[in-house]
């Protein structure tokens, strides 16, 4: 699974998750859905540390238990208890769901272990949206939707054969586009049926239950009043060809700051009752410049109460949660993705002490290179997990959300 920051697509970010909180156990909790940024890497030689032998052996197969059972829900966790346990999710909770609302699940094509995660677990999804295709403008009232290369029809067959409920809709991109592509599509009304029809051929001839749409943020923030008119337009006609609408939507608050995001309350209040949902970018919160937390949950709920401050549409959001992680050299100012496998890595080859900050609800951890100075890794752990969940049962959201939403990356640690 993987995305990037711009949105839940390109290849490192938000619902790109990273690392694969063990397969099942820690996915377990929640049907997050993960998904993984597209970067990766190994740990090289140099990293290694000479002294000191590597943590404890993997369990490989699943367990019988719970991971709350086997005491790994904590907020002290053992670097040899992760290693241990990463691939040993419960075999017998793998269809059972923690929601009654929506759950949502990017998968990408250069991270096959996605794949294998909703074959495994796809009775814990509503949606599985596969980062496959783009939607260009070629000409006047000419659009051509591509990626079909990537489109894997029979593991879509199995899936569906596994859970006949979950509904796949790839996610859309609307690459390449110029500034006057925009402009020729705000104001033109065929332009727009044009584009819409591309959208439904595509949807009906490769048997999919609709789009998850990535545009809003390809604009920075601009021309708001033109963007809402084409997606409700989108939105109705999809509808009526009986295909899901998700529009994929940056934070309501920029990160780092209390200043509103590109997305706001007046965009939500006029789509909220034209979409099936939103994927809500809560991820990314953190940088180089200014290192911390992936999705501090202060911030999280803040996102969410400001699009929806009296809860009218609380079922239609997805929550996006991070299952990946960065790490942040403490000289020079760099950051990374992290996922799955070279977490593990790194907890099998540093004594590394995982600490809890409640105020965030994150854990993290520093180590060091050999000649590269200390780093500090915030990765997601299955108490993050717990609290996420928490999140949304607790403080009234069990009251607020009629129906729970989370929407997060699929990516798990491998």
């Amino acid at each position: 699974l993987g995305v990037s920051r711009p949105g839940p697509a390109a290849g490192v970010s938000v619902l790109g998750m990273r690392r694969r909180c063990s397969p099942g156990a820690w996915l377990l909790l929640a049907a997050f859905v993960v998904l993984l940024p597209g970067a990766g890497g190994t740990l090289s030689k140099k990293d290694v540390r000479k002294s000191g032998g590597r943590v404890s052996e993997e369990e490989t197969g699943p367990s019988n238990h719970l991971v709350q059972d086997r005491g790994l829900v904590v907020t002290d966790p053992k670097s040899r208890d992760i290693v241990k346990e990463q691939k040993s999710y419960c075999a017998t909770k793998v269809n059972e769901r923690h929601f009654n609302g929506d759950v949502l699940g990017y998968v990408t094509p250069w991270n096959n272990h996605g794949y294998e995660i909703t074959m495994i677990f796809g009775g814990k999804f509503t949606f599985i949206s596969p980062v496959w295709l783009q939607i260009q403008r070629k000409g006047v009232q000419l659009y051509h939707v591509t990626g079909h290369h990537d489109i894997d029809r029979g593991w879509m067959k199995n899936v569906r054969a596994e859970s006949n409920a979950v509904r796949f809709v790839p996610r859309i991109l609307f690459d390449s586009w110029t500034y006057r592509d925009y402009e020729s599509l705000f104001n033109s009304e065929d332009e727009i049926e044009e584009l819409t029809e591309a959208l439904v051929h595509t949807a009906k001839a490769e048997e999919f239950d609709g789009f998850v749409l990535e545009v809003w943020s390809q604009l920075g923030g601009q021309r708001r009043k033109e963007l809402v008119h084409v997606i409700r337009h989108l939105s109705e006609a999809l509808h009526k060809a009986k295909l899901k609408v998700v529009l994929v939507i940056p934070p309501a608050i920029s990160p780092g700051s209390n200043q509103p995001g590109m997305f706001g309350k007046p965009d939500f209040d006029q789509l909220a009752p034209v979409v099936d949902a939103f994927s809500l970018m809560t991820y990314d919160y953190s940088n180089s410049h200014r290192p911390g937390p992936n999705s501090p949950i202060l911030w999280i709920r803040a996102c969410v109460q400001k699009l929806d401050p009296d809860a009218n549409w609380r079922s239609k959001i997805l929550l996006g949660l991070n299952f990946y992680g960065m790490i942040y050299g403490t000289l020079g100012g760099t950051s990374e993705p992290i996922v799955g496998h070279r977490y593990i890595e790194i907890l099998k080859d540093h004594k590394a002490k995982h600490i809890w900050d409640e105020k965030i609800a994150e854990h993290y951890f520093d180590y060091k290179r050999h000649q590269g100075g200390r780093h500090i890794v915030f990765y997601p752990t299955l108490k993050l997990c717990r609290r996420s969940v928490e999140m949304l049962l607790q403080h009234g959201y069990e009251r607020l959300w009629p129906v729970s939403v989370v929407a997060g990356r699929l990516c798990m640690k491998r």
